[in-house]
């Protein structure tokens, strides 16, 4: 029997297909009910036996986000300069790390959290177990970015945090536990970012019977 759709497939692809990574933001603040609700969002995404290994820190002042971006550029200079990076590249690609942090309206930072995961004797079943909350922290972002897109926002996905986990502890003053994973940053778009082209279906697929 057939089932009808429970919203309208081409209203939800048009957000999915939508959804795009800005690096340059207006300097309209955000509403905080709207950051609780990109929250509420990401704590509906599928998780390991729904203990939901992920937590999130929210930076809307100018104060905690340049203390953020000092943490980590004083962390990824050291990084560039062991890459064998010329100076003058670091300070560049520094600087232009430093412009999205300092200029975002909102940050969200997601953290893994394991403390409530399942413990195991043998350490594949525990690495297996630590992948699937890092699967889910993903499905979680992904949920607030889709969200966000549907209700006029822009937002960046930003890796740097995997890199110096501890640095953002510190700046953030995160406990030992919560281990920042991304950044997130938010607001209206100050320019159309540039799109990246995506595969068609028949190359995604590598196996169907």
């Amino acid at each position: 029997m057939a089932v009808a759709p429970r919203i309208d497939p081409e209203a939800l692809l048009s957000i999915i297909r939508g959804r795009r990574s800005v690096r340059r933001y207006r300097p309209d603040p955000l509403d905080p009910a709207t950051l609780r609700l990109l929250i509420e969002a990401a704590g509906w995404s599928p998780s390991p036996h729904g203990r939901q290994p992920y937590r999130f820190a929210v930076l809307t002042t100018a104060d905690a986000r340049m203390r953020l971006a000092a943490a980590m550029g004083t962390r990824w200079q050291h990084q560039l300069a062991l890459d064998g990076q010329q100076a003058e590249v670091v300070a560049t690609r520094l600087a232009n790390s430093h412009e999205r942090i300092r200029t975002a309206p909102a940050i969200i930072v997601p953290c893994l959290y394991l403390c409530d995961l399942d413990q195991y004797p043998d350490a594949q079943r525990q690495a297996a177990e630590t992948t699937m909350a890092i699967q889910s922290l993903g499905c979680a972002v992904q949920n607030m970015l889709l969200l966000a897109y549907g209700l006029g926002l822009d937002s960046g996905w930003m890796c740097a945090p995997l890199f110096c986990p501890d640095a953002v502890q510190s700046a953030l003053g995160l406990a030992a536990e919560v281990i920042p994973h991304a950044l997130i940053t938010l607001g209206y778009a100050a320019a159309e970012p540039q799109r990246r082209p995506r595969r068609v279906v028949d190359e995604l697929i590598v196996h169907w019977e």
